[in-house]
């Protein structure tokens, strides 16, 4: 069995003002890292644009025709202080979901053991009604949703490790109790979510990190909370919100993780999808800032993959 990389160039025309961190700059660094000879017997495939039902299961019609309507001919349009549309955003972020639909689809259908999608922009802080956060579209709930509906599974989990907790993504799956969501961030850091009391219907688990906290916080996070709750779920496929942003280069954040500590928590991640769920998973690009430790972290993050897939 093979494992898939997602992309499209796509993701090249959503672009932000000067000074953004969330670049177009990051997608060309990470499009670079997945060109390495380590990767050259990846299943590549270009992202297609999601179909309307599948974003219709995770944001109601009103708001995708709000995002539609803000979509600007030329120029910038600011969505929030943070959440930025040009003219090529809408494309991109449709694909950005297209791929992680595709990439449900590949590996429920056997055509891939995992799968990467290395789509931008990133999509875990998108609320069911509201971007922010340089989100538009929830990618992972919408993932997740289509894996339940169009694939008709009956457990899935989200597992975030991106270091802001992502709060979109808890909106939308939050009274959806055949989902699980697991999510380790910092805490206090935007977006001021997260905390471990959240529980929704018994189907969230958060694990909140202190600034400055490095490898032992963070293996303890997953391995006493999260993991086993994930375990607990029995999930048939396992989504991965991947943000590289908790490293200890990052701009953003003041985490101290580094690329093997993102080696290892894919590597406990697939473990449980061996366990649960025949290898299956699904990997979605978040978060990461700093150029180089994004590219670095991506390449540890689907070495494992790959590997495991082999």
């Amino acid at each position: 069995m093979t494992y898939a990389l997602l992309s499209h160039p796509a993701a090249l025309g959503h672009e932000t003002p000067p000074g953004h961190p969330e670049r177009v700059a990051r997608f060309e660094a990470v499009s670079a890292a997945l060109a390495a000879p380590d990767f050259v017997d990846a299943l590549r495939v270009e992202a297609p644009e999601a179909a309307r039902a599948a974003l219709l299961r995770a944001h109601p019609e009103r708001y995708l025709a709000a995002i539609e309507a803000a979509a600007p001919a030329a120029g910038s349009r600011a969505l929030d202080p943070d959440t930025h549309m040009s003219p090529g955003t809408l494309e991109a972020a449709r694909r950005a979901a297209g791929a992680a639909v595709k990439a449900v689809d590949m590996v429920l259908g056997g055509e891939a053991q995992a799968a990467f999608s290395a789509m931008r922009p990133p999509g875990h802080h998108a609320e069911r009604e509201r971007a922010m956060g340089f989100c538009l579209y929830s990618n992972a709930a919408v993932a997740a949703l289509h894996a339940l509906e169009a694939h008709g599974l009956a457990r899935v989990a989200v597992a975030d490790f991106d270091v802001h907790h992502g709060n979109g993504t808890q909106d939308v799956l939050e009274r959806e109790a055949r989902a699980v969501f697991c999510s380790s961030h910092q805490s206090p850091l935007y977006p001021g979510t997260g905390m471990e009391d959240e529980t929704g219907v018994g189907n969230v688990f958060n694990a909140t990190l202190p600034a400055g906290a490095g490898r032992a916080a963070f293996e303890r996070a997953w391995e006493e909370r999260l993991l086993p709750a994930i375990d607990a779920h029995a999930p048939e496929l396992i989504i991965i919100s991947a943000g590289f942003d908790a490293h200890r280069a990052d701009p953003l954040a003041e985490l101290r993780l580094e690329e093997a500590d993102f080696a290892w928590i894919t590597g406990r991640l697939c473990d449980l999808a061996a366990k649960h769920c025949g290898g299956r998973v699904v990997s979605l690009l978040e978060g990461g800032y700093d150029l180089g430790a994004l590219a670095a972290s991506v390449a540890a993050h689907v070495r494992v993959l790959k590997e495991r897939a082999g």
